[in-house]
């Protein structure tokens, strides 16, 4: 993963982007993106669940086998799902699971509480990438998705966490919904490249659900994503079409 470091030596931004499916994943894997992720973002973008916390690991191996097909030179990785690595023993087992269905590497959230699980991890030789911030997975005892960092202690215990994570030796580190200004002090910090999402411009590269990019899931859009596409409405369009042509008897 070192050519992840280079990049952020050469202030080369980093891009990723979530696939769930073969044709999402080779559409970005042709496009040039650097690190497409199976995340469990699917829960609630592809399966319909109110958030991450119902996504279990065999939904998301069935998925990263999918995703796998249609990846030939992006990074994959794929999200360990909540309870799948609570003891690092588990967190090996998860991740080996992942790796077998044609995931390069791992990501879990958390960061110092969570060092044993990635250490165990790495010293199976599976490349990690870290994730602090705000954790989808804990949104219901947060009670919603709340920005991160913005007081001084805030931005201290997340300083840390990159830090400790960096130290575990994970490639990356993502900051979701982070105080901007925490965000720059964090990357400045790390020589592990950080990816924000919702993080402002400071970050090492970006990442985003491509359904929110594309307009794909016009039911909910977070504040900070601007979709540069509206997928929805073309499919509802075509599909209106095709209606009409159906009952009108054309062919």
């Amino acid at each position: 993963m070192q050519e992840f470091r280079d990049k952020k030596l050469r202030g080369e931004r980093i891009t990723a982007l979530t696939a769930y499916d073969y044709p999402t994943a080779r559409l970005l894997d042709e496009s040039g993106i650097d690190i497409i992720l199976v995340g469990d973002s699917l829960g609630m973008v592809v399966l319909g669940y109110e958030d991450t916390t119902q996504v279990t690991l065999a939904e998301m191996v069935h998925h990263t086998r999918a995703v796998a097909r249609g990846v030939k030179r992006a990074l994959l990785v794929g999200d360990l799902p909540i309870h799948t690595y609570d003891e690092p023993a588990e967190a090996v087992s998860t991740a080996r699971a992942l790796i077998e269905a044609g995931a390069h590497a791992v990501k879990l959230e958390g960061g110092v509480s969570h060092i044993p699980q990635i250490e165990a991890i790495v010293a199976e030789g599976i490349a990690v990438m870290g994730h602090i911030g705000m954790l989808p997975q804990s949104v219901r005892e947060e009670g919603g998705y709340k920005v991160k960092g913005r007081t001084q202690s805030e931005a201290e215990a997340l300083a840390r966490d990159g830090q400790a994570l960096e130290k575990a030796g994970v490639f990356a580190v993502v900051l979701e919904i982070v105080n901007p200004e925490a965000a720059r002090q964090i990357t400045s910090a790390l020589s592990v490249p950080t990816i924000g999402i919702g993080s402002g411009e400071h970050c090492d590269g970006q990442i985003l659900v491509t359904h929110d990019l594309i307009g794909l899931f016009p039911w909910f859009t977070p504040k900070f994503v601007s979709p540069e596409a509206r997928v929805a409405d073309e499919i509802r369009k075509a599909v209106q079409i095709f209606i009409r042509r159906t009952r009108s008897g054309e062919s």
